[in-house]
């Protein structure tokens, strides 16, 4: 995985928010983790995502270019790049300056439970 900053204090002066970049090589995952008090907003340009969370990180959603997902403080996730031979390009916001990453030791259920992804946009 590689991060870029876009918008950052030292870059842009920005004082609440970080933005940058990120690829995720094709069939690589992180380990589970959440990122404290701070909210992320992931936008896909590129590729597949699979995004897993929960205690147990029992849900899993997919999204592909254009799409968005959330991911609220303190939520024990996972993400995924769902392709085995592209690369995920996405655009990252976060609430915060500081790269907080709290690493859990979580034994995932497997299979994960699959939540659909249905908005105004993605119709059942």
């Amino acid at each position: 995985m590689s991060r870029s900053a876009a918008i950052t204090r030292a870059r842009a002066g920005a004082e609440k928010i970080w933005a940058g970049t990120v690829t995720i090589h094709p069939n690589a995952k992180t380990g589970a983790h959440h990122h404290g008090p701070v909210e992320s907003v992931i936008y896909v340009v590129k590729g597949r995502a699979r995004m897993r969370w929960g205690e147990t990180l029992e849900y899993t959603a997919e999204a592909g270019p254009g799409d968005f997902i959330y991911v609220p403080p303190y939520v024990p996730h996972q993400e995924i790049n769902a392709s085995r031979d592209q690369p995920l390009e996405c655009v990252l916001l976060r609430s915060g300056q500081e790269p907080v990453v709290v690493n859990l030791d979580i034994a995932p259920r497997e299979p994960p439970e699959e939540v659909k992804w249905i908005d105004p946009i993605h119709k059942a």
